[in-house]
Parts: structure tokens; C-alpha cells; sequence
């Protein structure tokens, strides 16, 4: 067996062995093949897909390339949630704490993001003194006390998807459906949940752009889940304008805050809601309507913002130290009109130019800047309206790149529905 007649096997679109895949996957972990071997397999997956058992192996394979966590000392359902993520997505800082506080045991490992903002750590460490690197001890300790933790993924868990992430980043293969389910499902059986919930973003500011391939990754992952006895429900979500108003990780933690009190916009609100009823009916086997009603409850009475608290400290976090950069610039309309279109990735662009994404992995982000949406998609704007804030230090981006990511005309242009669809195996 070799590299090279596995690479031409998928290239000519036959299926791959089990045993052909762990002599690549293993072979690519102890580096007796090589990044340009690996980036030409991986490139011809993505061009030629995997079958349902190819895409199970290659989970498998990732699956024990590393440690597991074994929650199973706690005497309750656990319900892990994922999201493909996408521009002003903060709803992990929001859900967890909520369906914890409702009685749901949340055990999450979140990831750091590359591309525009930061991912659900970056977001958690723009808050001083948060440490995410807990040990799986901690971990454990952690949801036993309070019911909830969200930390950075162990050095040890999943360590193929970690060396084959970084690859698929730099060799324009991240968009592959195969790749995409193996990365997701192998992570999330790993980190010990019972039950799984997958917020798939759909549109313009996802990974996914069209509901033919969110639909098809969501069967995948159901499927994967089923192999493990593993109940997995996808929630199919919009992502054609950024989710709430802001982007940026400061000021997406300010704004998880506003709607743990009650504050925030409605549809990341409207959205947590969903997520959360989901993952309680599922975490406490009761009726959708019995959930919702917990979860309004709890997001009512405080008992979120209590528990998102709770989770803060526990991990050493001072949410009195936070920074928000105090240099702001208004950004208006150069027009009158409806706001028929947002450049949701263009949008997230701007904010990874101000410093807070990154363009490679060992990039530092400014936590302190970002945007503030003053309208959304459909509102009606007159010229010399303000659009959004801009929160900025050293890095800037001129006006026009800005502008260019809001189209302005005389029709209101389509209305997304928050909620696509919810797929459950």
C-alpha cells in the first residue's frame, strides 16, 4: 500500500478501503506522508466526495486518532451543540448557559476561528483573566458543579482533524461536505455528549450557501450519529445577514449579555430560543412546548444570566475588565432606500482588516473592535442615515470597502425565514 495509488483511486472516483484510509490519516499524523500527499488527497475528496462509508471510516479514523472524554459518572443526559459558525454568530455564549440552567448538562469544546472574527474561545477570552484551556479533569469538574463548560479543544482530542484542518485552510478544500462531517461529527463524539444539536448556517456569511448542501451535510452527520447511537438533530439557520447587531468579540460577549437580560435583538433571541428548546426537550425527554416554556422561564428570571455568571467566574474571567475600543466612527448612508442586500462575508472581512480575525493561525486579535449594525436587511434608510459604528484602534478600512458591502435600492429584496427547516434522525 502507498500515497500515491490511494491518491489516484479517488482521483479516478473509487472507493477508498478502511484500511486504505488509516494508512493515509496515520501515515499523515506521524509524518511519514507529506503535505503536498495529503493536500492531493485531499483535494481530489473534494473534487469526487466519499461515499456514506468512506465518510464513516474517515470519522472513525479521526475519532481514535487521540483521547475521549467519558461523562458517563454523570447521571444525566448530556447535549452538546455545534454551530458551522458564521459573522456576528455568538449563540454559544447565550445557549449554554441558558439549557443549563434549565437542567440540561452542556459540556462544550469550542474552537478558535481563523477567518473573519474570532471563534467562540477568541469571543470567551475577550473577557480578562477567562481561561479556556482547562485540563479534562477541570472539565469534568466543572459541569459536575455547575452543569456547564465551554474550553478550548485538549491538544489530545481529535489530533488528525487539528493537523488536517490547518491543510484544508491553505489548500481550498474547507468546503468539502465529506470533510466538513468528518471534522464536525469526530470533534463532538469525542467530547463526551449523549446527544448532539447542530446549528447549520446557510447563505452568504456560511460555509454552506445554498439549502441543497445544508441538507445534505445535516443527513451525513445524522447518519454518523446513528453509527454511534447518537441522537443528532440539525437545525437549519440563515446566514444571509450577520446574526444580532454585533461583530466583533467584545462586543458580541455585550450582546450575549443583552439578551441573557433581555435586551438583545430579536432574531439571535428568536434563534436561541429555538436552539434551546431543541437541546432541553431533548436533554430532559419532554414536549418542545414543555421545553419552551422552560426556557422562557429561565431566560425571564435571570436564571441564564445567573448561570452564564456562574460560568465567567469558574473560569477565572472579570467581565468588569472587558475592553471596547472608545474610538468610534459613524458610517451613513450614501443614499435613500431600502437596504435590499447585505455582503454578510464581505461585512466579516472588514472586521478581520480592523484586527479582529485572523489570516493565519498564529495571528493575535484585538478583541476591542468590531462593528455595530445600525440597521438590517429590508429597513428603509434615507441619505446620510447612519448604517453601523465602527470600532477601531490602529488598523483601519477606507469608507468605500464599507459601503460597498450594503446595497441600497428602490426594492426591500428578499426576507430569509430565521429558520430554514430542523432535521432530526
Amino acid at each position: 500500500m502507498n500515497i500515491v495509488d490511494i491518491i489516484n483511486k479517488k482521483r479516478l472516483k473509487e472507493e477508498l478501503t478502511k484500511e486504505e484510509l488509516e494508512y493515509a490519516i496515520n501515515g499523515y499524523i506521524d509524518n511519514s506522508i507529506k503535505d503536498y500527499q495529503m493536500s492531493s488527497l485531499l483535494m481530489a475528496i473534494c473534487l469526487n466526495g466519499m461515499s456514506d462509508d468512506e465518510i464513516y471510516y474517515l470519522t472513525d479514523i479521526m475519532l481514535k486518532s487521540g483521547d475521549t472524554v467519558d461523562l458517563s459518572f454523570i447521571n444525566k443526559v448530556k447535549v452538546d451543540k455545534h454551530s458551522t459558525g458564521g459573522v456576528g454568530d455568538k449563540t454559544s455564549l447565550i445557549l449554554l448557559p441558558l439549557v443549563a440552567a434549565c437542567g440540561v448538562v452542556a459540556p462544550k469544546m469550542s474552537g478558535r476561528g481563523l477567518g473573519f472574527t474570532g471563534g467562540t474561545i477568541d469571543k470567551l477570552e475577550a473577557i480578562p483573566g477567562f481561561k479556556s484551556d482547562l485540563s479534562v479533569d477541570e472539565f469534568k469538574r466543572e459541569i459536575e458543579e455547575i452543569g456547564v463548560s465551554d474550553i478550548s479543544q485538549s491538544e489530545n482530542l481529535v489530533p488528525a482533524d487539528k493537523k488536517l484542518y490547518s491543510l484544508r485552510d491553505v489548500t481550498g478544500t474547507v468546503e468539502s461536505l465529506p470533510l466538513i462531517a468528518s471534522s464536525i461529527m469526530s470533534k463532538k463524539l469525542a467530547s463526551g455528549a449523549d446527544k448532539i444539536v447542530i446549528d447549520l448556517k446557510v447563505g452568504d456569511g456560511a460555509l454552506i450557501k445554498n439549502i441543497d448542501d445544508a441538507r445534505r451535510l445535516a443527513s451525513i452527520m445524522i447518519n454518523i450519529g446513528k453509527k454511534y447511537n447518537k441522537e443528532v438533530r440539525c437545525i437549519l439557520t440563515d446566514m444571509n445577514q450577520p446574526l444580532g447587531n454585533m461583530i466583533g468579540n467584545s462586543l458580541e460577549v455585550k450582546e450575549a449579555i443583552d439578551v441573557l437580560k433581555g435586551n438583545g435583538p430579536k432574531d439571535i433571541t428568536d434563534l436561541v430560543i429555538v436552539l434551546a428548546s431543541t437541546m432541553v426537550q431533548m436533554g430532559l425527554n419532554i414536549s418542545l412546548e414543555e421545553a419552551n416554556k422552560l426556557v422562557l422561564d429561565k431566560l425571564n428570571d435571570g436564571s441564564a444570566f445567573n448561570k452564564f455568571l456562574d460560568l465567567v467566574r469558574y473560569q477565572g474571567g472579570n467581565l468588569e475588565d472587558m475592553v471596547i475600543s472608545d474610538k468610534v466612527i459613524s458610517v451613513k448612508s450614501n443614499k435613500t432606500g431600502f437596504v435590499s442586500k447585505i455582503k454578510t462575508n464581505e461585512l466579516g472581512e472588514v472586521v478581520r482588516k480592523l484586527g479582529g480575525g485572523r489570516y493565519e493561525k498564529e495571528d493575535s486579535i484585538d478583541p476591542s473592535v468590531g462593528i455595530e449594525l445600525v440597521v438590517k436587511q429590508g429597513d428603509y434608510v434615507l441619505e446620510d442615515e447612519e448604517l453601523l459604528k465602527v470600532y477601531m484602534n490602529e488598523k483601519d478600512v477606507p469608507l468605500s470597502e464599507i459601503l460597498d458591502c450594503f446595497i441600497i435600492s428602490n426594492e426591500s429584496g428578499e426576507s430569509n425565514p430565521l429558520i430554514y427547516e430542523i432535521i432530526c434522525s
